[in-house]
């Protein structure tokens, strides 16, 4: 398989029937096709768990968790057994295995990996999530298992953590991975993907600010770099078709202190698993 059908094949499609039905609301009612995308965007897909988790799920302490603030439980994996423990963040429809490499890496170096599913993701119950609900599961994970050593975030994970932070998580470093960056960027870019008209993207952000009583943009990671004086690594890869590379350097302007490194052709998954990806986290986390 060449790269590009490499790379290709790791971007998410949207079902053809999806779109069809979202441009037929569009033709109908536009109050009806904001709550069809108001719905698709808090609703994540639970994928198979492959092969290469399987051990982590196997080996790992698994426990639900309550999460007080918003009225959910989460399967949470400990993984290892140390007094050194690192967070594990997942991304949007990910779970708490995703991070397999990184965590059997993490245990050769004498820390026990402390990760979760999501509400709504892996074994965790529920039909809908957003960021907020993967912060405050965060927050909610300090509580139970005290202070962590690192916090290590994919995608809306890697956002999620910076904003945990900007909340008062108490970690030493923080490292992201194919972070989003601008909420109203994510917003409009899934509104390109659903092939709805643009300003879909504003109806739909004027929508959650309505049900969630709070602004959008607040919760961008920018916004939440501006706060951080821990240092930061932020990795990302040039041809992440899920979310584009700009977001990185955009982050990266607004933190103190922060490391950047861009990868070429390991698009938006692949990196979680690449060696060289990895001994830079270790030695970051190591100097």
């Amino acid at each position: 398989m060449s790269k590009k059908k490499q790379k290709q094949s790791q971007v998410i499609e949207i079902p053809k029937a999806i779109l069809l039905t979202a441009k037929l609301l569009q033709a109908i009612s536009p109050s009806l096709t904001t709550k069809f995308a108001a719905k698709l965007f808090t609703t994540p897909i639970r994928h198979k768990l492959p092969k290469r988790e399987l051990h982590m799920e196997r080996e790992s302490v698994q426990k639900s968790i309550p999460v007080t603030e918003i009225n959910k439980e989460i399967v949470v994996y400990e993984y290892g057994k140390s007094d050194k423990k690192v967070l594990l963040v997942h991304g949007w429809s990910g779970r708490g295995t995703q991070l397999v490499k990184i965590a059997d890496e993490l245990l050769k170096m004498g820390y026990m990996t402390i990760s979760f599913d999501a509400p709504a993701h892996g074994k965790s119950k529920g039909n809908y999530s957003i960021m907020t609900e993967f912060i405050a599961s965060i927050l909610e994970l300090e509580k139970q298992y005290g202070k962590f050593e690192y916090a290590i975030g994919h995608s809306l994970g890697g956002m999620s953590v910076l904003n945990a932070i900007k909340q008062n998580l108490q970690v030493k470093k923080a490292i992201t991975i194919g972070a989003g960056d601008i909420i109203q960027d994510i917003i409009d870019d899934f509104i390109k993907k659903l092939e709805l008209q643009p300003e879909y993207g504003i109806k739909l952000r004027d929508h959650f600010e309505k049900r969630f009583a709070g602004k959008m943009d607040d919760y961008s990671a920018y916004k939440a770099a501006k706060e951080i004086k821990i240092p930061v690594l932020i990795l990302h890869d040039q041809e992440d078709d899920d979310v584009s590379v700009k977001a990185a350097h955009h982050i990266h302007e607004h933190l103190n202190g922060s490391e950047l490194m861009i990868t070429n052709g390991l698009g938006h998954r692949k990196i979680l698993g690449d060696e060289m990806v990895i001994k830079r986290i270790m030695d970051f986390i190591s100097k």
